[in-house]
């Protein structure tokens, strides 16, 4: 295997992803990797596995599906997750303050 040429092309696929992250699909390979898995990579991790023969750039409906369902999972998270959060922390705070003043 000749390593500079191997870069070369890590760089070379790297370039032609543009700007920002890359989506990527999932492919079959011998160490168990399963096909049609979704997935927003760093440009540099993305073109490494391009490459590698281990993903392939999603196309444009591949790329939207995804951006819908993790937006919809961030969503739902933020939505869980914030509020009881937030007022235990705020409680906290106004707790030590208050002791801090005795």
């Amino acid at each position: 295997m000749d390593v500079k040429a191997y870069f070369q092309k890590i760089r070379s696929v790297e370039q032609s992803l543009g700007q920002g992250d890359a989506i990527v699909v999932s492919l079959d390979t011998n160490d168990g990797g399963r096909a049609g898995r979704a997935m927003e990579l760093s440009r540099e991790l993305a073109a490494k596995m391009i490459v590698d023969g281990r993903v392939r750039m999603a196309s444009a409906e591949e790329a939207e599906r995804h951006r819908a369902e993790t937006k919809g999972e961030r969503e739902e998270w933020a939505a869980r997750s914030s509020s009881p959060r937030e007022h235990f922390l705020i409680d906290i705070a106004e707790r030590k303050s208050a002791k801090g003043k005795r």
